[in-house]
């Protein structure tokens, strides 16, 4: 448990525990350690201490971040962990498209915003960014200032 309290920084006792963990083997290399959105969650803390605690393991060599795809246990190629062959954010898009194309969301109604898509997937904001702007571009969503994104009627969805 974290001492709120005491003259250790929540964020340095955060990346102690993940260290224990690694050094008992609980998180082996290769293996994913816990997002920041998983790591806020458990711990009942802000974002940005996450963040520092994972930054600092990142410091230390004991962990690597890969964009898009998370932080995984030791130096970046060692262990078993397997490319993701379709980016995150990419893989987030073509979930919602397909939530369009199926009609789970029809036309000019709202997608899911970014604060959801990053809890659904356990992403962080910027991969839930670029799977919106991944949308956009392509033409399925549109994005009223102040309202949110929706999606765009069928005559305005790309060719196929």
């Amino acid at each position: 448990m974290l001492d709120h309290d005491g003259d250790t920084h929540l964020y340095l006792q955060i990346a102690e525990i993940i260290r224990e963990r690694i050094a008992e083997g609980r998180l082996s290399p290769g293996q994913p350690v816990a997002s920041e959105a998983a790591i806020r969650d458990e711990f009942g803390v802000a974002r940005t201490t996450a963040r520092r605690a994972v930054r600092l393991l990142r410091e230390e060599g004991l962990v690597y971040t890969v964009q898009g795809e998370g932080t995984f246990v030791g130096p970046p190629g060692e262990g078993t962990r397997q490319p993701r062959k379709t980016p995150m954010y990419r893989q987030i898009a073509e979930d919602v498209i397909e939530r369009i194309r199926s009609g789970a969301i029809r036309p000019r109604r709202p997608i899911p915003s970014e604060t959801a898509l990053t809890q659904e997937y356990d992403v962080a904001r910027e991969t839930a960014r670029r799977a919106v702007a991944l949308l956009r571009e392509q033409g399925w969503i549109y994005t009223v200032p102040q309202r949110g994104s929706f999606a765009s009627p069928r005559e305005k969805w790309p060719a196929e």
